[in-house]
């Protein structure tokens, strides 16, 4: 029992002193892959907020076109 718990003891030392170290990590310290990763993130995020606003822009516009035309047909009667 008590080999059992000096390897869980000693486990959980191990995770700490690993965990501890990687808090002092630098952002600066990325790795190419990390880099692009988050370039490529940064890009979507931009890319989905100009769908969203062209989106909008069409369902105005679209709405304007409607106008016209509903004011044209009142035009003819």
């Amino acid at each position: 029992m008590k080999t059992g718990r000096n390897i869980l003891l000693g486990a959980a030392v191990a995770a700490f002193v690993l965990t501890a170290g990687a808090c002092g990590k630098s952002e600066e310290k990325k790795t190419v892959g990390e880099k692009v990763g988050g370039a490529i993130d940064k890009a979507v995020d931009q890319a989905g907020q100009v769908m969203e606003k062209a989106g909008e822009t069409m369902k105005e516009a679209g709405e304007k076109v409607k106008e016209a035309g509903e004011k044209m047909k009142e035009g003819k009667k």
